[in-house]
């Protein structure tokens, strides 16, 4: 067993830094739908739109640096393992029985949280952002488009996405918990570093 650098130092940046400004969107776009008052509708929906555009711009680079190093890779979907590791978090992970996936720095995500991953940026994430933009520029929108869309529609869509996006990161933290201690699956994402068996990392 060795310490392995799983999560490099941008990744780890850009990991928490995302958590921060999907937390801030999530808590100013709550209230800018009404469901509690905050900062006021005025404030929150000016940090609402900061916020989404220091995301936007976190992502460009997440993309440039995923794509350039390859690390898109981690996130192809596999049905290898994936019974298993489904079956481990439905009755192993309360019986006591350990983890059928074994991590690897070429191989960190498990087949379940690959296809989680997949979703939120090929389904959530384009929801979001597309109904997002659209409902900030609704005085821009041409003809066509505005005579065809109702903002209403645009604004129920976004709320939607949003809801989603919410249980993606309960779910994401709730599994993040769920290792032999309660951090001991959150440590590397702060350190970079996990112990693992360095034949097996050596081997994928």
């Amino acid at each position: 067993m060795s310490k392995v650098m799983i999560y490099r130092r941008f990744e780890r940046f850009w990991h928490w830094t995302q958590a921060l400004l999907i937390f801030a969107l999530l808590i100013s776009g709550f209230e800018i739908h009404g469901s509690y008052q905050l900062l006021g509708f005025g404030r929150a929906s000016q940090l609402h739109t900061w916020m989404a555009w220091a995301l936007i711009v976190l992502w460009i680079f997440a993309i440039f640096w995923h794509i350039t190093t390859g690390e898109w890779r981690q996130y192809l979907p596999t049905r290898k393992g994936l019974g298993a590791v489904i079956h481990y978090y439905l009755i192993g992970t309360f019986t006591g029985a350990a983890h059928p996936y074994r991590k690897t720095s070429k191989a960190k995500h498990n087949p379940l949280q690959r296809l989680a991953y997949l979703f939120f940026k090929l389904m959530i994430s384009p929801i979001i952002w597309i109904s997002g933009l659209l409902y900030l520029f609704y005085n821009d929108w041409p003809q066509f488009l505005s005579a065809s869309i109702e903002l209403g529609s645009v604004a129920t869509v976004h709320t939607g996405a949003a809801f989603a996006m919410l249980i993606f990161v309960i779910a994401h933290i709730y599994m993040a918990t769920m290792g032999k201690t309660m951090t001991s699956l959150i440590r590397p994402m702060i350190t970079g570093y996990e112990t693992l068996d360095e034949q097996d990392d050596v081997g994928r």
